[in-house]
C-alpha cells in the first residue's frame, strides 16, 4: 500500500540521511517515477523532504525533522522477535543485550500484539548446523568493527604456523557454527576463521573501509571461486535409488551433478568428488548397490580393494575351520 511505502521512504531517509531515487526503487521494488511521486506526496503532506542534484545527490530530510512514528505490523514484529540464534549471539556477547532489547521492545507494543509476540518468541528456535568452535576472541573483533578501528591479531595459519597482522576488519560471517573475519590484509581482501584467532586487541588507528564494499557480494563471490578452484573428480555410476537417498554422498564438496531413471529402483548418476579416495571410500560403503561406469580408472580400484579384503579376510575363516 501507498501509505505503508510512504512511511518507509520517510523512515530510510532518517536512518540514512541521503537516498537517491534508484536506492529507494530497488529498496522498495517501484519504479523511479513512483519515487518521485512518493516525494511529492510527502512535501504536500508538510514532511520536509528536498533534492539534492549533482553525482553525489539524493533526496534528504531537513537535519532537525524526526518522526517517532514506526508504524510496525505483526509480522514486523515477530521479525524481530525471532532474531538471531541463541549461540551466535552468545559468541559475540550480545546474549545479554538482546534480552534487554527484547524486554523494551515487548514492552513498546500495544497490549493487542503483546501476548502474540511472546507466543512466537518460545515456538521458533534456530539451532546453528555443526559443532561449536570456541572464539574467545570475536567481541573484540565486533568491537573493532563497531568502533572502526584497525586490528592487531596473532593468526594460525592453515599449516600451522603463527603471523601477526594488522588488518582493516569489513565483516563478520556466521556459516553454520563456524565464524570468518572479512579484512583487509594492505595487500587483498582475506577471510579468516575466528577459531584460529590466538590474540586480537584494537588499534588506535582508524580502520580503512572502501566505500563500495559490500560484504554479502564479497562472501558470495569468494565462496564461488572458493569451490572453482577446489579439485574435480567426476563419477558416472549406476546406483540404487533408495541407497542414495539413505546413504547420500561422502565428503564436504562431493555432490550430485545429475541423475536419471535407467531401470525400476536404479539411477544413473553423475556425482562430483573432491579427490579419487572419496569416490572409492562411497562406492565401497555401498558395495553391490552401486556399479561404477566411469572412469574406468576408478573400477580398477574398486576390484582391488574388494580383492585385498577378500584376501584379509581367508586366514580368519582358515583359522575358524581349523579350531572346529
Amino acid at each position: 500500500m501507498r501509505a505503508d511505502r510512504l512511511l518507509s521512504i520517510l523512515l530510510i531517509l532518517q536512518i540514512r540521511g541521503r537516498v537517491t531515487s534508484r536506492q529507494l526503487a530497488e529498496r522498495l521494488e517501484v519504479s523511479e517515477r513512483t519515487i518521485h511521486r512518493d516525494m511529492e506526496a510527502l512535501t504536500a503532506a508538510g514532511v520536509p523532504v528536498y533534492a539534492e542534484r549533482g553525482s553525489r545527490g539524493g533526496w534528504r530530510l531537513l537535519e532537525d525533522y524526526r518522526t517517532d512514528l514506526t508504524g510496525l505490523k505483526p509480522g514486523e514484529v515477530q521479525a524481530l522477535l525471532v532474531g538471531q540464534p541463541n549461540r551466535l549471539l552468545e559468541d559475540l556477547g550480545l546474549s545479554r543485550a538482546s534480552e534487554g532489547a527484547w524486554i523494551k521492545l515487548l514492552a513498546s507494543l500495544p497490549a493487542l500484539y503483546r501476548r502474540e509476540a511472546e507466543s512466537v518468541r518460545g515456538r521458533i528456535y534456530i539451532e546453528p548446523r555443526g559443532a561449536a568452535e570456541p572464539v574467545p576472541h570475536l567481541p573484540t573483533l565486533l568491537e573493532a568493527l563497531w568502533r572502526n578501528r584497525k586490528l592487531h591479531a596473532i593468526y594460525r595459519r592453515n599449516d600451522g604456523k603463527i603471523s601477526e597482522r594488522l588488518l582493516d576488519p569489513l565483516g563478520l560471517v556466521a556459516k553454520g557454527s563456524t565464524w570468518y573475519l572479512v579484512a583487509w590484509n594492505g595487500d587483498d581482501y582475506r577471510t579468516y576463521r575466528v577459531s584460529r584467532v590466538q590474540e586480537a586487541r584494537l588499534s588506535l588507528e582508524p580502520a580503512i573501509r572502501p566505500p563500495d564494499f559490500d560484504l554479502q557480494s564479497f562472501w558470495e563471490r569468494s565462496q564461488t571461486e572458493l569451490k572453482e578452484q577446489l579439485p574435480r573428480y567426476d563419477v558416472r555410476v549406476r546406483v540404487e535409488q533408495k541407497a542414495l537417498e539413505r546413504f547420500g554422498l561422502m565428503g564436504r564438496w562431493a555432490r550430485l551433478l545429475r541423475a536419471a531413471p535407467v531401470e525400476e529402483g536404479w539411477l544413473e548418476a553423475q556425482i562430483r568428488f573432491e579427490v579419487e579416495e572419496d569416490a572409492l571410500a562411497w562406492v565401497l560403503s555401498l558395495g553391490p548397490k552401486v556399479r561404477v561406469l566411469e572412469p574406468i580408472g576408478l573400477r580398477a580400484k574398486v576390484i582391488e580393494a574388494v580383492r585385498a579384503i577378500l584376501e584379509a579376510c581367508v586366514p580368519l575363516r582358515e583359522s575358524s575351520e581349523g579350531a572346529g
